[in-house]
Order: C-alpha cells, then structure tokens, then sequence
C-alpha cells in the first residue's frame, strides 16, 4: 500500500485533525464547514452545511466526529429514527476532501454543556427561541420570540433540553486529495463494526 505523504499515518482521525488544522489558516471562511447528510422515514436525503466541532481522537470507536444542533429539526429528527449520518469536508484551498458513514449518537452531557456556555449569548438565546425547521411567520415573530426568550432566560441561560451533540462514529472513512489529470488520490478506511479494526484501500479516482 503505497500511503505515503499526505495520506501517512495509523489512525484515520489523526489524520482528518491534520488536514483540518492545515486547512484551518488558508480557508478564508468556515475550514470546519460539513456537507450533511440524512435520510428522511422514506429514504428521500437531506443535505445541509453545518459546523464541525470537534474531531475526537479517543473514545468508543477509537474517535468521532461532533457538531451541534436542535435535536427537534428535520435533521435532527431524520438522525434520531435512523441513527446514521454522512458528511463531507471540502477544502478548495488544499484541494482535499475527506468523506465520512457512520452511526450516530447523542452527546447531550456535561461536553454539551460547556460547548453551549462558550457560545455567545446571543447564539445561546437564539438556541430557545428558535423552533429550528418549523414554519414561520416572519422575521419579526423570531426577533419577538428572541427579546421574550432574553427577559425570560436571563444573561445565562441554561442548555435547552432540545439542544446538544451529535457524534458520529464512522464506519467509513476517505480522504481524496485532486491529482493531475484527474488522476486523483483516494484512500478509503472501512470497517464493519466500531470494535473491528481498519481496512484501508486505494481506489480509483
């Protein structure tokens, strides 16, 4: 297996940590930015940006993937009924992408509370009064609900119930990095279950 350079390494979260923090100085917006994917009860996908939070290099499954996000959303609730998730990392500037299948879980403990507490409080507010994919009526409805939400929950608001982590723990793994030609680099990990170890292929571009 000729995984040599950019592609090195024994452990597949170490190394999207270190694509992602080559990113990081170079993207001009958003380098942790995810193209997410779900499925709705019908198999009908769903895809939406949303933000990378951490990359966690221990834990079950040897590590995972974690974002933030109103669990009562369509993307929340398409998670919850089937449990996986896929997402992809474009970096134009490196010219890479890493791809990511996995089981998901919810991380709505003591790490979710201290994300939400870094957050600002503006954004910690918007968390309550926001009934993230629900129809509404206006804009004015939501900066109405917002200036409700401030008096009620004051300069320190609590997590919302509704409001934490979502872990993805991988079963799939690829990084692909552009080649001349369009003869590009890819290298899939791939493993049947969290407790079985990697299997690592080149493929075609």
């Amino acid at each position: 297996m000729d995984r040599n350079g950019i592609f090195a390494g024994s452990d597949p979260f170490a190394l999207a940590q270190s694509w992602l923090s080559e990113a990081e100085p170079l993207e001009p917006n958003d380098p942790n930015a995810i193209a997410l994917a779900t499925v709705d009860p019908d198999g009908l996908p769903n895809v939406r940006m949303v933000l990378l939070k951490e990359i966690e290099l221990s834990g079950r499954g040897g590590g995972a993937f974690v974002f933030y996000t109103n669990y009562d959303s369509q993307k929340g609730q398409e998670i919850t009924t089937s449990g996986k998730a896929a997402f992809v990392l474009h970096w134009k500037s490196l010219r890479r992408q890493i791809r990511v299948r996995g089981l998901t879980e919810r991380e709505d403990g003591p790490q979710a509370d201290a994300y939400y507490a870094s957050r600002s409080l503006k954004s910690r507010l918007g968390a309550w009064a926001s009934q993230q994919s629900q129809p509404l009526s206006s804009r004015e409805a939501l900066m109405a609900e917002a200036a409700r939400v401030a008096i009620t929950k004051g300069a320190n608001p609590a997590r919302p119930p509704n409001w934490g982590g979502i872990r993805i723990l991988p079963l799939e793994i690829e990084f692909w990095a552009d080649g001349a030609f369009r003869l590009h680099d890819r290298f899939r990990w791939s493993r049947r279950g969290l407790d079985e170890a990697w299997l690592t292929q080149r493929l075609n571009p």
